[in-house]
């Protein structure tokens, strides 16, 4: 879902935009079985819902070509809001902030809920305000870190080396406040 509400179909069938209507179909039928709401393990009557209306649109040439227009329209619009951004996103302590927020969520999640560890990237934007282009670094640099990983239901998960720099950085950041503190 993107920053006003609208629901991106493309990401929801988790598809490219350029993708045939047979993977479009093939996807479909893979998805709305796993969402079905008479799948007693992975049913999601609003995730079908929403899965459904998807395959709907980008099934018809007609209503595809109507979504496309306004889709691309709502990708440049969410691209100048990233490049018009920059300034503010190529700091450092910022971007630090922003990965200690999703370790922190990822980490949450585990420890509430360790038979369901994983968060989507879509709930990412929700939690932390911001568009999935302005998480993607963030995301890229955890993963590459081994910090997170995706498991089978493409949802980011918490590693062991997540927790435990995670838990680095709150002492470290423990220690720096109690020393100027103890100096005084």
């Amino acid at each position: 879902m993107s920053q006003d509400g609208a629901v991106d179909y493309y990401e929801v069938l988790q598809v490219s935009t350029n993708a045939e209507p047979e993977t479009i179909s093939r996807v479909f039928r893979m998805l709305a079985q796993r969402y079905h709401p008479d799948n007693q393990q992975t049913g999601n009557e609003e995730r079908f819902r929403t899965i459904l209306e998807a395959h709907t649109v980008l099934s018809d040439p007609e209503k595809r070509a109507r979504y496309d227009v306004a889709h691309q329209q709502q990708r440049k619009d969410r691209w100048r809001l990233v490049s018009s951004g920059a300034q503010t996103e190529n700091d450092f302590e910022m971007e630090q902030v922003v990965r200690l927020t999703v370790l922190e969520a990822l980490y949450t999640q585990r420890r509430i809920d360790p038979t369901n560890p994983g968060i989507f990237y879509r709930e990412f934007e929700k939690l932390t305000g911001r568009p999935r282009e302005h998480l993607e670094f963030t995301l890229w640099y955890l993963s590459q870190k081994t910090f997170v990983t995706l498991d089978d239901k493409s949802r980011l998960q918490l590693t062991v080396e997540g927790a435990e720099y995670l838990e680095e950085s709150y002492r470290s950041n423990l220690q720096h406040k109690r020393l100027p503190s103890a100096s005084k």
